[in-house]
């Protein structure tokens, strides 16, 4: 543990921290670009670095880029990155007032907070529960991977059976190559470069990032823009940190909780936060004209909710979010052993992605209070200029992975697929997950069916299990309820 963060907060670790917090916070700030698509971007150079140093420029812009959705959210009204949404509601208003320092100085500072408190938890809780999962069965993988597949389908954005069908063809898109129990080829039709199925980043290059150009070119004309005419510094008052204390330790605890959840995240933290802070207010009514309890709940919620996200990344392989499941990737194409065996067989490893975790939170605190006037005008940029070189990086990074053409078609394939996807309102979340979790799933599957004689009868004797399989089913029953639930209000005739 100890060589991990002396290695991270290095001069050469440092590095990557700042590079990877700074190109995250300068994609987060952009609306229309995603932490997603610029770490999906960044994995194919990350081939030719040690798998330490991938994880910390990483997990550094996954992190700059949830903080760096404020400055758009405050200054344009444009939220970077959804989780960021909620800022809007009380940063535009207070920067419209003439006070854009001290809305962006309360993001900034609860920003920094909330990823603190949840990093806490992650240094703290994530060797504990490392050492439980650990003595996990098959079954009890299994049964987490399905509970994962439930939660990201129940809450994605769309209906649940949206989100299943996400869900059910990323698993089949997962299933061609090698069985792995036989060893036989399956589902290939015939074609050679099928035999070790599809590869990662293709998949991710095509659905996240190419799928997202199609629908920005496609788009006819730009989206009203307000701007906040005054300065874009950031300052905060005493009297702010006094009157938030509170506000910012109940937000925080919200965020990382709920990002702890497999398939929750952060936008949905924020939301829980912002609401509990109105319910928690002397005065509602003043949420959404320019509040700071509202700014400090949001951002507070949003950054404890990715970094607590880690937690189960890292203990129980299972990614919670789009941006997760491809730093699960990247443990993949590292060669490691995501999920319970990694603080096992690669500690270093582990350690590594907590220390930069904290580093970065406290390089991000730097940037965005002394560079935020700097990285504020890349608002404005027009996409025109961005599109192509993020069109030419993709084919680069397909290509990269085997030198095969096949690469570059599969990922064009899937980018239509994703903007169909998208225009369907099918969320791509679940897919991403699915494709990943499924031959894990599968594997944990059979293996147990080996290891218990062909009964799936431990799955509902055994107590992890159990609990899982009851989580993923009131979690179903829950989403199937509310859809019918919305369903009738929405048609019910108005008098």
């Amino acid at each position: 543990m100890i060589s991990a963060y002396m290695e991270v907060f290095s001069f050469s670790g440092m590095l990557w921290v700042l590079l990877g917090t700074v190109v995250g916070i300068l994609i987060g700030s952009i609306p229309g670009l995603s932490g997603a698509m610029v770490i999906a971007l960044t994995l194919p150079a990350t081939y030719f670095m040690q798998a330490s140093d991938a994880l910390v420029l990483l997990v550094a812009m996954y992190i700059g880029s949830t903080t760096g959705g404020l400055i758009s959210a405050t200054l344009m009204r444009m939220p970077g990155t959804e989780s960021a949404i909620m800022t809007t509601l009380d940063g535009f208003p207070m920067a419209q007032k003439g006070e854009p320092a001290r809305a962006l100085g309360l993001g900034v500072v609860a920003s920094f907070v909330g990823g603190m408190a949840a990093w806490l938890v992650l240094a703290t809780i994530s060797p504990l529960l490392s050492t439980l999962a650990v003595r996990f069965g098959p079954y009890e993988i299994f049964s987490m991977a399905v509970v994962a597949l439930t939660l990201i389908a129940a809450i994605s954005k769309g209906s649940f059976i949206n989100g299943l069908l996400a869900a059910a063809l990323g698993a089949m898109f997962s299933l061609p190559g090698i069985d792995p129990v036989s060893g036989a080829l399956r589902l290939t039709f015939g074609v050679p470069a099928l035999d070790n199925g599809f590869t990662l980043l293709p998949v991710m290059l095509g659905l996240l990032v190419l799928s997202q150009v199609l629908i920005d070119s496609g788009s006819t004309g730009d989206r009203l823009i307000q701007k906040s005419d005054s300065s874009n510094k950031v300052t905060i008052k005493i009297r702010d940190l006094k009157d938030n204390v509170w506000n910012v330790i109940r937000s925080s605890i919200i965020g990382t909780w709920i990002g702890i959840l497999p398939g929750v995240g952060g936008t949905t933290a924020s939301i829980a936060s912002y609401s509990t802070a109105k319910g928690f207010s002397k005065d509602s009514s003043k949420f959404g004209t320019g509040c700071s309890e509202g700014i400090v709940a949001a951002e507070s919620a949003n950054n404890a909710g990715s970094v607590g996200a880690l937690v189960p990344l890292i203990t129980l392989g299972i990614p919670g979010s789009v941006v997760t499941a491809i730093l699960l990737g990247a443990m993949v194409i590292h060669n490691l052993n995501p999920g319970p065996l990694l603080f096992a067989q690669n500690p270093e490893v582990a350690y590594t992605i907590i220390a930069g975790a904290l580093a970065a939170n406290l390089v991000m605190l730097a940037v965005m209070w002394f560079a935020t006037p700097l990285i504020s005008r890349m608002m404005y940029i027009d996409k025109a200029w961005l599109l192509p070189p993020i069109v030419i990086f993709c084919f680069i990074g397909a290509f990269s992975v085997s030198g095969r053409i096949f690469d570059v078609t599969a990922m064009i394939g899937f980018a239509c697929l994703g903007y169909l996807m998208s225009r369907a309102r099918i969320p791509l979340g679940p897919f991403i997950i699915a494709f990943i979790l499924t031959p894990m799933a599968e594997e944990n599957l059979r293996s147990g069916l080996v290891v218990y004689g062909n009964s799936y009868l431990p799955l509902l004797t055994r107590p992890v299990p159990l609990f899982f399989i009851a989580v993923s089913l009131i979690t179903a029953v829950w989403a199937v309820w509310s859809e019918i639930g919305h369903t009738r209000k929405v048609n019910v005739p108005q008098s």
